[in-house]
């Protein structure tokens, strides 16, 4: 079965190529990503008019450009899959729209598919399968979905069974990194720009820092509520007051200083722990509430190399561990997705469609929701 993948929910024009077979082995032919960040960079975020436009005009060079790479044509292709939810309407539209003509002019099925469950499922992508079962016994799973658009705790029961857990009552954890690094006049998208600079204040020796970072010190949002939802406002909102009150105190030339640059790598290191502090408690939280076999990561925040990493060391302690039956406390398995594959691409719409490959719908019930949930 050749899949053909069209992903447009925000910024990045996606369209990929898979081709799998009944026993669950694939081979991705093609993967192309047409970013807008050049496009977005100096507005600091994502415009969905403007987006639109984009993905209007990027969408038949992408499937061309698809094609060639996996050296085949439309008539090759046995079902389309397309992103329907949720995301930005606009963008939604022009896929679900640019799907529907397609499936229709080469006369195949038709599947949509959901955004959150995507970033989930790519994580399966070659993964080692199992001839019953179709997947290896990982289940039940805790997924922590994070993203500039969303942060959600899922519950995942098996594939296609889902419960939202907890998710952020206001703005994501990407959006947070975005919005601080606009207030420190970074660039655009935040979260790499803030990884880069906390890498370089991890790697500096402590003598060498003229703003140590345990002078430093921001809320961690909701990191102790019984619950597993998630708030990041605060600690922006903490971060312009911190960064308004410096720049008042050191005057018009503070800018061009060495110690602006100085101070803004140890707020960008602080910045990126405090977000990761509230995404490792309430997962690991959640995991071990649940029982949970797995934790597996996805969004585009996903990719954070501190993250990962943090996530890798606290799942090799006992205390991801419990106590089933009174048997000895178990590792917990983490699933996280290449740092390609954490980002908006159309593989993850392919390998959702092939787990659903059974629930194909007529293109004229197609329809995009941005609201669409998971469960």
């Amino acid at each position: 079965m050749r899949i053909l993948a069209i992903e447009t929910s925000c910024d990045d024009t996606c369209v990929a190529i898979l081709e799998a077979s009944k026993t669950g082995k694939f081979s991705v032919l093609a993967n192309i990503v047409a970013s807008q960040i050049e496009v977005h960079k100096k507005y600091g975020g994502v415009y969905p008019f403007m987006a639109k436009r984009e993905h209007e005009k990027n969408l038949g060079p992408t499937l061309k450009e698809a094609f060639l790479k996996a050296k085949i044509s439309e008539k090759d292709i046995d079902l389309i899959v397309v992103t329907n939810g949720l995301g930005l309407e606009p963008c939604l539209w022009v896929g679900v729209n640019f799907a529907k003509d397609l499936a229709k002019k080469i006369n195949v099925p038709l599947i949509p598919v959901n955004h959150i469950e995507s970033h989930i499922l790519v994580n399966f992508l070659n993964r080692p399968m199992d001839r019953s079962t179709g997947l290896l016994p990982i289940f039940p799973a805790v997924a922590l979905v994070v993203s500039g658009g969303h942060t959600q705790l899922v519950l995942m029961k098996k594939i296609g069974s889902y419960k939202i857990l907890g998710e952020t009552r206001d703005d994501a954890a990407g959006e947070c990194f975005d919005k601080c690094a606009k207030i420190l006049g970074l660039g655009y998208p935040g979260g790499p720009e803030i990884a880069k600079l906390a890498e370089e204040a991890l790697r500096r020796p402590t003598s060498q820092k003229i703003c140590d970072v345990g002078r430093l010190s921001l809320p961690r949002p909701m990191m102790f509520t019984k619950d597993y939802d998630f708030s990041f406002s605060g600690l922006k909102t903490a971060v312009l007051y911190s960064w308004q009150k410096t720049e008042k105190q050191n005057g018009r030339n503070f800018h061009s200083s060495e110690k602006s640059y100085q101070l803004k790598i140890s707020m960008a290191k602080e910045i990126q722990q405090a977000i990761i502090d509230v995404l490792l408690k309430k997962t690991i939280k959640a995991a071990r509430d649940f029982k949970a076999k797995t934790i597996i990561l996805g969004g585009g925040v996903s990719a954070n190399s501190e993250l990962r990493t943090q996530f890798e060391e606290k799942i090799k302690t006992d205390t991801c561990g419990f106590l089933p039956y009174g048997k000895k406390p178990h590792k917990i398995t983490l699933l996280a997705p290449k740092p390609e594959l954490s980002t908006d691409n159309g593989l993850m719409a392919a390998i959702t469609a092939w787990f659903h490959r059974g629930k194909k719908i007529s293109a004229k019930n197609l329809r995009a929701d941005a609201n669409l949930r998971i469960e």
